[in-house]
């Protein structure tokens, strides 16, 4: 079987699984579509301890109602539940997730969301079949068909979706600054140590956890990835931290440092989808 069997082997397979996938998601068969989302409340927050893995969370209780039946649980996120929850305070809303009549497999999101349909994997095999037609074209007509099958979606999505994550980012500009600045203090420095299989290199990352108070009485923990220097020996330092009043889950030391990051996205954002862009209109010329 030649380049071009297995080119349409290729289509034909993954094109099955996106048809699959789509019907299940037409029939509400997904995973996400069978999952119970319901709105969980953090009841307490444990201090984690110095040292610990950063992988492990702030250990929390969180009640929520089974939507069902309403019954009340009220559980903590020991072992593997889920998404890590890095930031935290006694009455935040979180998502809680299980298979329909199982609350006691539930595992935590760090956020509320309504899931979607259940169509990324579908939607990944469709990109597939699409790059087996693009692989196709530059077989048989040269390497502009390559450049313009693959540059020109993405410079189409690019600037469709441009206007709209320039607004977002102006937005967190906004949040910035109109942040509230009120004292903290970093009560442990979390850290993992990873050792790489083929050449024995060791690597290790540190997470400070910082606590601090709100205007109105929310005590937070809170981890720390930025804006904190030597953070291996800054355990017990007293910092400033700065947090938006409607969430404090949003939260900076450095506010300049993030502007200047959130600014500097803009640019890439803005740079990248241009550099597309100009090589479908190449790609477009040379046919």
């Amino acid at each position: 079987m030649g380049v071009h069997g297995y080119l349409v082997l290729w289509c034909g397979v993954f094109g099955a699984v996106a048809l699959v996938g789509y019907g299940r998601s037409l029939a509400g068969m997904t995973r996400a579509q069978r999952t119970v989302r319901a709105r969980g409340r953090i009841e307490r927050v444990d201090e984690p301890r110095h040292g610990s893995s950063p992988g492990e969370g702030i250990a929390v209780v969180v009640s929520f109602q089974d939507p069902a039946t309403g019954r009340e649980f009220t559980v903590t996120n020991d072992g593997e539940r889920g998404e890590r929850i890095s930031v935290a305070w006694t009455g935040r809303e979180i998502g809680v997730h299980y298979p329909r009549g199982r609350p006691h497999a539930f595992r935590f999101a760090d956020h509320l969301s309504d899931g979607g349909r259940g169509l990324g994997w579908p939607a990944f095999a469709l990109f597939l079949v699409y790059a087996g037609v693009v692989a196709v074209a530059a077989i048989e007509r040269g390497w502009p068909w390559a450049v313009l099958g693959f540059c020109g979606p993405w410079a189409l999505s690019g600037l469709y979706h441009l206007p709209g994550n320039v607004r977002d980012r102006n937005r967190r500009l906004d949040v910035l600054a109109a942040m509230a600045a009120v004292p903290g203090r970093v009560v442990a420095v979390l850290k993992s140590v990873t050792v790489d299989a083929d050449d024995g290199h060791t690597s290790t990352r540190l997470v400070p956890v910082v606590t601090f108070t709100t205007f109105d009485g929310r005590a937070v923990t809170a981890y720390c990835d930025s804006g904190l220097a030597d953070p291996a020996g800054s355990r017990g330092r007293d910092v400033t931290v700065h947090y938006s009043p409607d969430d404090p889950a949003v939260f900076a030391l450095n506010v300049e440092a993030e502007r200047r990051s959130w600014k500097r996205d803009i640019a890439v954002n803005v740079v990248g989808v241009a550099v597309v862009a100009a090589a479908a209109v190449v790609a477009a010329a040379a046919l």
